[in-house]
């Protein structure tokens, strides 16, 4: 049985820029910049907040959350389990990047609190997603993943069992997107090799899934749109560019200039129903 989005990624990224979501990021360092910018090529507003004494109103105003773990200290830490906290009491949709989630025991408890605030989408890619689940996983460091074709396998079928077991939807990145909610599984593709080789993209993409999620009210929809839209733009910009110092740019200028005419992104997904 053929399955289809209720709405299509064009017109999901036109109600984001009709509604320029309000994004509050707390991230590392180096993602800073890029999320900030990457938001604004898409239409979304950036907003980087940290301090614990603010977390509460930051949060009150801002549209959605997007959590990420690059960065941690005991400060950030709680700044992050507050905002987590009070995003869920308040209904309000958030996103967890579990960055580099198997390096550390610090990284493992941090995400352990946080997924009691119960995120509407996490986003990792493979090693973070297993490792996530308490399953073993040769991560190298942040950007690192399992390429073997059964870790991949593995992997799928983790984040269908986190997205049953969190009530969540969950996003695994890479060669093909993964994106499931535990009960539908949509596998996009697209993107270029070039993504690999810019800090700080899967960050910058975290952001962008947030602003989707805002904007639309289904999360699984507006998160494979927001994969969708990205790998495309990727695609796009690794055609012009040379190298990862002109890649940046033409990827920001891809992003800016998409809209609902864009060629139809739902064709690049395969999506089934979970067995």
């Amino acid at each position: 049985m053929a399955i289809s989005l209720s709405c299509p990624p064009g017109s999901q990224l036109e109600r984001l820029r009709q509604t320029t979501p309000l994004v509050h990021n707390i991230t590392n360092h180096v993602a800073m910049t890029p999320s900030a910018n990457t938001l604004l090529a898409i239409g979304a507003s950036p907003l980087m907040a940290h301090a614990l004494e603010e977390i509460q109103d930051i949060v009150r105003v801002a549209d959605v959350l997007c959590i990420n773990i690059g960065t941690l200290s005991v400060p950030w830490i709680e700044a992050m389990q507050l905002a987590a906290e009070a995003a869920h009491l308040a209904g309000k949709p958030w996103v967890l990047d579990p960055v580099g989630v198997g390096a550390s025991l610090l990284r493992q408890q941090t995400c352990r609190v946080l997924l009691d605030h119960q995120p509407s989408v996490i986003r990792g890619n493979a090693s973070e997603i297993l490792a996530l689940a308490g399953e073993a996983s040769q991560s190298r460091g942040v950007d690192s993943g399992d390429d073997a074709e059964d870790a991949i396998v593995r992997a799928t079928q983790t984040a269908i069992s986190l997205a049953q077991q969190h009530g969540c939807v969950v996003a695994m990145t890479g060669l093909v997107d993964v994106v499931t909610d535990g009960k539908q599984l949509i596998r996009i593709t697209g993107g270029h090799p070039l993504m690999g080789r810019v800090t700080a993209m899967g960050c910058a993409l975290s952001s962008v899934v947030a602003a989707f999620i805002a904007a639309n009210d289904e999360p699984l929809s507006a998160t494979a749109s927001a994969l969708a839209c990205y790998a495309y733009a990727g695609e796009c910009a690794g055609y012009h560019a040379t190298g990862p110092g002109s890649f940046v740019p033409a990827f920001l200028d891809t992003l800016y200039t998409l809209d609902g005419e864009t060629p139809p992104l739902e064709t690049r997904m395969e999506i089934t129903n979970v067995a």
